[in-house]
């Protein structure tokens, strides 16, 4: 019998700079995703929230789902790949929002690796900076960030432990 653990992050080693990463799965944005958000955020602008301001009272004639939820689903989709086993996330150094997002959109995201620094005070970690770029089914870019992520070394990446046996199968 084998036992297989999903990946989840990666360490310091793993990261080569030019590498690409695909998320997988992408998400259908609804209109209830985007109301909630707002809600839970405090963000009440009726541009997000309210289908007749958005139709007679905005450039785009309908209602935009507010960007830091396609900015939040891109970075959670980035997750499994990239910062999974991160120590933190030191660092967004930039967002940008290319496209609006509509109801009904689907997201995808992919990330890129554009540095990786070992730190010179801690030889268990490291600093690795990503941009990652999210589209939607049209294949146009909305919204891309940067941030910088510190990870540990293979060595010293915790174990992943669970609340019971190993030998539950036996």
């Amino acid at each position: 019998m084998t036992t297989f653990d999903r990946p989840f992050g990666r360490c310091f080693e793993d990261f080569e700079v030019g590498d690409v990463y695909r998320h997988w799965p992408g998400k259908t944005i609804t209109e209830a995703d985007d109301h909630l958000f707002c809600m839970q955020t405090m963000n009440h602008h009726p541009l997000h929230t309210n289908a007749w301001f958005a139709e007679h009272e905005t450039v785009h004639g309908r209602n935009v789902v507010v960007g830091n939820l396609v900015y939040s689903l891109a970075l959670g989709m980035s997750v499994p790949d990239v910062s999974g086993s991160a120590i933190a996330n030191l660092e967004v150094e930039s967002l940008v929002h290319r496209h609006p997002t509509f109801h009904g959109d689907t997201i995808y995201a992919e990330t890129k690796v554009l540095e990786k620094v070992a730190s010179r005070s801690k030889s268990d970690r490291g600093v690795v900076t990503v941009e990652t770029k999210a589209f939607n089914q049209r294949g146009e870019e909305v919204c891309s960030f940067r941030r910088k992520v510190l990870v540990w070394t293979r060595e010293a990446l915790p174990s992943r432990r669970r609340p019971y046996p190993d030998d539950v199968w036996n």
